[in-house]
């Protein structure tokens, strides 16, 4: 679906004609100056109207565009172009104002997986970090088929990609928030957690986090719906990012504190203390370089154990929690390879010097004239060792 570029290798060889250096620039004919303004302009992307031309095909009936040959990897190659072109916040604005909109979010409900899911990419694009066009999908009922799709598409990647809009579409969106926990999202984000796809699982987690952070009065729903016993199955994940995610978000509930004396983690005190004393053997028996790998890791159990049992683990007390190298700076390997070449110079200077230059009397720098001595016909040099007397009227200072 994208356009073929310009003749880059035509052009380059008419300008190399054109302009070798030798001759004075002469004035182009009306046929070279219309052939070059083409060749220039091809590269140029008029986007607004592209994007408008792409609305275009998005409303055709499916049926229409299989008649006329168009495939679903066709449309899927033409909505990455549209991801391309909605990078800019202001063209992401635009794609409502020339109605492209609507039918986009009309393949969310398309027949074809891999186009729901690069729709769903898109949507990502257009409202990430962007609260005016979070209102505009939000008023065009796409919250409503992401979440449909999130919830109960049967493609894996499609609910995946139907996850990631909606965090991008409910970050920093207060009503986007709200619309979320009113249609019962916590229920369909602890059921993607209960899923056997590590990247669903991590999408489902990292929104959950942000969530708690962004509303802690929630811990006592997510406690209430089952999360910290999944929470604590993922703790023991061989996922990094899982395994981590799951820790924090742990934490987050031991620290609540909304609920009075609260039990954030729903009675499961014992079953957390068995995968902390597991997590905790584990680490104890790793080299060091596996230690330093998993320093979020040592933290996070540290700290989890102390919110819990107000008492440090025994991380701590077998030197485990904080090591040697956690806090230094990174070693130093660049600045031996790309050395400025004048500190190189000066330190093959310094490394060539005779051993016994720096034992040598140091010779006097002359100044000038001195005022403290006029200058007498008598006077005498003593240029034998270089250096002239005072009575010549210099003065003489040391190195």
């Amino acid at each position: 679906m994208a356009k073929k570029g310009p003749d880059w290798d035509g052009l380059l060889k008419w300008s190399m004609a054109h302009s070798d250096g030798t001759r004075a620039p002469r004035a182009l004919s009306e046929e070279d100056r219309k052939w070059f303004m083409e060749a220039m302009q091809s590269q140029s992307v008029d986007v607004v109207k592209r994007m408008k031309e792409i609305t275009l095909v998005m409303e055709t009936p499916e049926q229409v565009l299989e008649a006329q040959g168009v495939t679903s990897a066709d449309i899927e190659d033409m909505l990455e172009e549209l991801q391309e072109h909605v990078e800019s916040i202001d063209m992401a604005n635009d794609i409502h104002t020339i109605g492209g909109l609507v039918p986009l979010l009309g393949y969310l409900k398309n027949s074809h997986a891999g186009i729901r899911a690069k729709a769903a990419e898109v949507i990502t694009t257009i409202v990430q970090n962007n609260p005016k066009s979070q209102q505009l999908v939000m008023e065009a009922n796409g919250f409503e088929a992401l979440l449909s799709n999130f919830t109960s598409d049967p493609d894996i990647t499609v609910r995946t990609k139907a996850l990631g809009a909606i965090s991008s579409l409910i970050h920093h969106n207060k009503p986007g928030i709200d619309a979320f926990r009113l249609a019962n999202g916590y229920a369909a984000l602890r059921d993607a957690l209960g899923s056997e796809n590590v990247r669903f699982q991590r999408k489902a987690l990292n929104l959950v986090l942000y969530l708690l952070h962004e509303n802690s009065s929630d811990c006592k729903v997510v406690s209430e719906l089952g999360f910290p016993r999944i929470m604590m199955h993922l703790a023991s994940s061989d996922d990094a990012g899982l395994l981590e995610g799951a820790l924090r978000g742990l934490l987050e509930l031991a620290q609540d504190k909304t609920g009075g004396a609260s039990d954030g983690l729903g009675g499961e005190d014992e079953k957390l203390k068995q995968v902390l004393q597991e997590r905790i053997k584990g680490i104890s028996l790793m080299s060091p370089d596996d230690l330093g790998a998993v320093r979020e890791e040592r933290l996070l159990v540290d700290s989890l154990w102390n919110a819990c049992y107000n008492k440090p683990s025994s991380l701590r007390e077998e030197g485990l929690l904080v090591l040697p190298g956690d806090d230094a700076p990174p070693p130093d390997i660049a600045s031996k390879h790309f050395e400025p070449p004048l500190r190189a110079w000066t330190a093959n200077q310094e490394d060539n010097r005779a051993p016994n230059t720096e034992n040598k009397e140091a010779k006097p720098l002359l100044l000038g004239f001195s005022p403290q001595q006029p200058e007498t016909p008598n006077a005498q040099s003593t240029s034998s060792g270089g250096d002239v007397a005072d009575g010549a009227g210099w003065r003489a200072l040391p190195r």
